[in-house]
């Protein structure tokens, strides 16, 4: 009896000794999983930030690429312009016709203001309109020569301009008090 019951503890035993065993090895086994799962994570992550970081120079680049190339088609617009100017300073040498070189110039003035117009700057109509400083900057007042221009632009010493219905450029005015 004496032997079975030795026999019986040591089954016990054997048994807690594996089940320790087990044991130890699935905390070990979770353990690694714990930092293969942190290593996984930490890895996504610098990816992640890298990816970013590109995103974020690339489009830095490009923005400043677009900046430095902006008003490239536009001053490809001007260039027969400059071209007509010189053609006319060099036509002007010879002539003696003023009838001639005013038509000359204003051909060159409208064929100017219409590319602009076309790249969407439009002109601002300040005289007679009522006074806003919104679009207008006032840099004189003067007695308005009748009481109905009272508060009105009276003279539009220089021209405002407006792209895309924003302003630009605002009118220099005298205002009439």
């Amino acid at each position: 009896m004496a032997e079975e019951k030795d026999k019986h503890e040591k089954e016990e035993s054997g048994v807690e000794e594996t089940q320790e065993t087990q044991t130890g090895e699935a905390a070990e086994n979770q353990e690694q999983t714990q930092e293969e799962k942190y290593a996984e994570l930490n890895d996504r992550f610098i990816r992640l930030y890298s990816e970013f970081d590109n995103y974020r120079k690339r489009t830095n680049k490009e923005k400043v690429d677009l900046i430095a190339t902006a008003g490239a088609g536009i001053l490809k617009d001007l260039i027969p312009v400059l071209d007509d100017f010189e053609r006319a300073i060099v036509n002007n040498e010879n002539s003696d016709d003023v009838a001639v070189l005013k038509e000359g110039f204003q051909l060159i003035y409208n064929k100017f203001k219409t590319t602009l117009e076309s790249k969407g700057l439009k002109m601002m109509n300040a005289k007679g309109e009522a006074f806003d400083s919104e679009l207008h900057e006032a840099i004189a007042n003067i007695p308005a020569p009748e009481d109905t221009l009272k508060g009105k632009v009276i003279e539009d010493v220089e021209k405002g301009y407006f792209l895309h219905d924003k302003v630009i450029r605002y009118a220099k005015v005298v205002v009439g008090q």
